[in-house]
C-alpha cells in the first residue's frame, strides 16, 4: 500500500483571501503547495489529503483540486473548533481551533495507512519526500516507529530576518530525544547562532530542525484522540492553548511508546516568512525548473 500525504491547510483561507487569489509563485501560477504535490506523487505516495476550513471547501475545490482531477486521489477533511471527542467540553467563547495536531486528528476516518503530514505553505524540497516515503513504506504494518525530516539548519534561513525552528537532539541511532524551540536563529558575521536574552550561542550547519514534516503509522490516531481529551481536560477552557505535533511526540518517546527517526535531507527550505522573502522564492523555483527539478507546467 503506497503512504499517503496529509496537508495541512486549514489557516490557508485567511491568509489567502477565501483561496480566490492564491498565491501563484510558480510561472504558470503554481503556488507552494502544487510543488509538494508533485514531489509527493514522484516520491511513490498514493494518495493526498488536505485538512481544511469547512468554509472555504467550495473555493478549494475549484481553485486546487480541479488541477489534480484524473492525477491522484484527493480526499478532504475539516478542522473547526467545535470537533472535540465526545464527551469533552471548552469554552463556548473560543473561535480559534486547537492547533496542529488537532488538524492531523481530523484526518483519522480517512487515513488507514503510514501517513506523511506537512503544511500547506512550506516548500520542503524533492529529497525530502523521497526519504519520508521510503521510510513510511518500511514501516508498514508496524506500530510506534515514526520519523520526522530534520533539515540542516543552514537550509532554512532567511535573508530577512531571524526564525524560529525546532533544534533536535537525537542519539546514536539517530532516534529523536529533544526538540527545543529557538525563536531567533539568524546568520551573524558567517555563523549561525541563536539568541537568548543578550547571548548569542554558535550552531553548526548541519544542526537538524523540525519544519513540520513528520512520518507516522495510523495508531498515532488513536494516540492522538487520548492525548487530546486529557489537553481538553486541562486546558479546554483556554482561549488560545494550542495541541501541538511535538508535544505529543516527545511525550510518546518519554512513555516509551514510540520512537521518531530523525531523517536526513540534503534539501533546502523555504517559505515566505517575510514580505520581502517573495521574490526570492520566485527567483529559486525558477532555478530549480532552469536545473530541470521541476517541468516549467506542473499540472
Amino acid at each position: 500500500m503506497k503512504p499517503t500525504l496529509f496537508i495541512l491547510a486549514a489557516g490557508m483561507g485567511s491568509r489567502y483571501g477565501g483561496l480566490k487569489q492564491m498565491d501563484g509563485l510558480g510561472p504558470n501560477g503554481e503556488a507552494i503547495l502544487d510543488y509538494s504535490v508533485y514531489d509527493a506523487l514522484r516520491a511513490g505516495f498514493g494518495k493526498i489529503v488536505f485538512v481544511i476550513r469547512k468554509d472555504f471547501e467550495e473555493d478549494f475545490r475549484r481553485v486546487v483540486l480541479s488541477k489534480y482531477a484524473g492525477k491522484v486521489d484527493c480526499e478532504l477533511c475539516f478542522q473547526s473548533v467545535d470537533k472535540v471527542p465526545a464527551g469533552c467540553s471548552y469554552n463556548p467563547e473560543r473561535s480559534k481551533p486547537w492547533g496542529t495536531n488537532h488538524a492531523v486528528l481530523m484526518g483519522k476516518e480517512l487515513i488507514h495507512e503510514p501517513f506523511a503530514v506537512i503544511n500547506a505553505d512550506d516548500f520542503y524540497g524533492k529529497e525530502s519526500y523521497q526519504v519520508l516515503a521510503d521510510f513510511l513504506r518500511s514501516v508498514e504494518g508496524k506500530k510506534g516507529q515514526y520519523c520526522m525530516v530534520g533539515y540542516r539548519v543552514a537550509n532554512t534561513l532567511s535573508e530577512n530576518g531571524s526564525v524560529s525552528r525546532g533544534v533536535c537532539q537525537t542519539d546514536e541511532n539517530g532516534l529523536l530525544t529533544d526538540v527545543v524551540e529557538r525563536t531567533k536563529i539568524e546568520k551573524k558575521n558567517g555563523v549561525i547562532v541563536f539568541t537568548e536574552g543578550d547571548v548569542d550561542t554558535e550552531l553548526a550547519p548541519n544542526t537538524p530542525v523540525s519544519m513540520n514534516m513528520w512520518g507516522f503509522t495510523p495508531e498515532y490516531f488513536d494516540y492522538s484522540e487520548e492525548a487530546f481529551r486529557a489537553f481538553l481536560a486541562e486546558k479546554g477552557q483556554e482561549l488560545k492553548s494550542e495541541f501541538y505535533i511535538p508535544t505529543l511526540v516527545n511525550q510518546l518517546i518519554i512513555k516509551g511508546e514510540a520512537t521518531c527517526k530523525v531523517l536526513d535531507t540534503p534539501s533546502k527550505w523555504f517559505g515566505v516568512t517575510y514580505a520581502e522573502d517573495r521574490p526570492q522564492v520566485v527567483m529559486k523555483i525558477n532555478q530549480l525548473i532552469q536545473e530541470g527539478v521541476y517541468p516549467e507546467k506542473l499540472f
